[in-house]
């Protein structure tokens, strides 16, 4: 069976389907990966410890935004469960299940680009944690997965401060060119070290990451690659609305 990258995207907001250019960076992205199996992804909106995963059979999708339009509201993402891979995330690390926790926008709204046929199996995973360092052990005891098959991905913002908001700006203040540019190195140097040690050492990161959430997700995906000697690549970067960056990374091939 192929080997599947790691991945962390920049998942958006409910608005990102209206961006025809992002939706496009998206789609081309995932068709120039092998196709997956099975999804296993960490969003930002999950936060749960112990380490839980969500329903494995389709049940609706929770619409964790407000202020939207109410053909936001309406979305669905049928993709089919996946209680297969479940019991095999359960075989490398100890879990808890809540069947009634759905998908929420950090999963759903990259895929509906990627995998618009909502044909995929999808299984969402907790944040379990803060510490980044925990975050690299867990994506480590995963990566197996990739080898069967499964797409294993972490979904939030490099850059994530929405006090920043402001739709007519087209570039990064400093500070978010700062702190974007600073973890696009570490991670081509796959200097894993360093990054864990953001909050100290990284330029403009309390401007950049107000809290933690939306960043962290990145460390499972890194994880999932520490022990591979494999390319880290930038499939899509950029800016939105002023407060967040675009930059996904996928570790392999």
């Amino acid at each position: 069976m192929t080997t599947l990258p790691s991945i962390f995207v920049a998942h958006g907001a409910p608005p990102l389907l209206d961006d025809r250019a992002w939706m496009a960076e998206l789609a081309r992205w995932a068709a120039s990966m092998p196709r997956p199996k099975s999804i296993l992804m960490m969003s930002a909106h999950w936060e749960r410890a112990p380490l839980a995963v969500g329903a494995t059979k389709p049940i609706p999708l929770i619409y964790d935004f407000s202020g939207f339009p109410r053909r936001f509201y309406e979305m669905t993402y049928p993709s089919p469960g996946a209680p297969e891979l479940a019991a095999r995330v359960a075989e490398l690390v100890p879990i808890e299940r809540d069947e009634s926790r759905g998908l929420d926008h950090g999963v759903y709204t990259p895929l509906m680009a990627m995998y618009p046929n909502a044909d995929v199996p999808v299984l969402q995973l907790s944040l379990p944690t803060e510490d980044p360092r925990a975050l690299v052990a867990l994506g480590r005891k995963l990566a197996p997965l990739r080898d069967e098959g499964v797409l294993v991905a972490g979904s939030g913002f490099i850059v994530h401060n929405l006090r920043a908001i402001d739709p007519s700006r087209k570039e990064m203040p400093a500070w978010g060119r700062d702190f974007d540019a600073w973890v696009a190195d570490k991670l081509a140097r796959r200097d894993v070290d360093t990054l864990v040690r953001y909050r100290e050492l990284a330029p403009g990161v309390d401007m950049s990451l107000p809290s933690d959430e939306h960043f962290l997700p990145l460390f499972f995906a890194v994880g999932a690659s520490i022990d591979r000697n494999e390319p880290v690549t930038f499939p899509i970067d950029g800016v939105w609305f002023g407060g967040f960056t675009k930059r996904s990374v996928q570790l392999g091939v």
